[in-house]
């Protein structure tokens, strides 16, 4: 009955738009968790230091959205057998590099923050009300989304090298690897597209239009879902709604 309880709770503080105890603030922290891996990455050394600080970031970026999406214990539960074998693959792989094949680390990894993904969308799309915990989750499932494109484009390439072609840099460092998946993911959501890394086949070309068109699907809905939320507790002649 207590565990019944506990989970009728959680559910309820979810449709609400808030959280309670440790799940308070925990897109804000999973944000956090997104922009430190973004912008410390491009300045580790390609050392075992900087692979093992690396570790740590996206370590603590599974674990941030982990408690991002636990609100409810069902899916608290998924998160937990999809975030275990996620984390220690990222361990292994960096302690048994000829033992852990790098596809399966990859693969983990993508199943688990498309459950993140899913999650925080389905959060957002139900929330009654705008809120700090809201805006947070917003803004780190579209970061959310542009890492799932960032490991499934370092997957194709490990699978097929020849997949994407470099305009710019030494020849050992064309990889989509690190940061240099992480770079081309956000510019291809963001429709930007710099030159430096170009698609070199048909499937490496589909993904890219794919990401490009979900991103910005993504942020049509996103939109459109705020402001019906803004609007339906803001009615006209609201003081809110004045100016001056």
């Amino acid at each position: 009955m207590a565990s019944a309880g506990q989970e009728t709770a959680m559910s309820a503080a979810a449709n609400s738009g808030e959280r309670s105890g440790i799940m308070r603030s925990s897109t804000a922290h999973l944000l956090v968790a997104l922009v430190l891996l973004i912008v410390v990455s491009p300045f580790l050394p390609a050392t075992q230091a900087g692979v093992f600080v690396n570790s740590i970031l996206t370590s603590l970026v599974l674990v941030a959205g982990t408690m991002a999406i636990g609100y409810r214990r069902s899916v608290l539960v998924w998160a937990i057998v999809l975030a275990v074998p996620a984390v220690a693959s990222i361990w292994l792989y960096r302690m048994l590099p000829n033992v852990m094949p790098s596809e399966v680390l990859l693969g983990a990894a993508m199943l688990f923050i498309a459950l993140v993904f899913a999650n925080l969308l389905r959060f957002i799309a139900t929330a009654p009300r705008i809120n700090a915990d809201i805006l947070c989750a917003a803004a780190a499932n579209y970061v959310v989304l542009a890492l799932f494109w960032a490991f499934a484009y370092e997957l194709l390439d490990k699978l097929n090298p020849n997949s994407f072609k470099f305009t710019v840099g030494p020849v050992e460092s064309q990889s989509l690897c690190g940061f240099a998946g992480i770079y081309f993911s956000m510019s291809t959501q963001c429709t930007v597209g710099y030159g430096d890394i170009v698609p070199a086949t048909n499937v490496a070309r589909m993904l890219a239009v794919v990401q490009a068109t979900t991103g910005m699907f993504y942020v049509t809905m996103l939109i459109a879902r705020l402001v019906a939320l803004y609007s339906a507790h803001h009615q006209p002649g609201d003081p809110a709604l004045k100016c001056g």
